[in-house]
């Protein structure tokens, strides 16, 4: 794979709106080279007998079925609070008249 030059960061850094000093782009071509060669060898060990995955070991579902079951009247759900209008519980305003 070909190195990637320093031209080639800077205008990777320009797409990607980042401002690069002329050090840290000197810095960065040879890095960046190195992170493809690696994702190149990774691609060379793929197989095409083997599916992709996205984790080693298969996943089973370990929620519950989703079954409707009675729940609380609003009168129930409001039996503690310490304040309720309009069968809605009343709590503080905290935004004035501005908002």
């Amino acid at each position: 794979m070909p190195e990637i030059s320093r031209d080639e960061v800077a205008h990777l850094a320009t797409l990607a709106r980042i401002e690069l000093s002329d050090a840290e782009l000197d810095h960065l071509a040879p890095q960046l080279s190195v992170i493809l060669e690696s994702i190149a060898s990774i691609a060379e060990v793929a197989a095409a007998d083997i599916p992709p995955t996205s984790h080693a070991v298969p996943l089973t579902n370990v929620f519950r079925a989703d079954e409707p079951r009675p729940g609380l009247t609003a009168e129930q759900a409001l039996s503690g609070a310490p304040e309720a209008e309009q069968q809605r519980f009343a709590v503080p305003r905290i935004l004035g008249d501005e908002q």
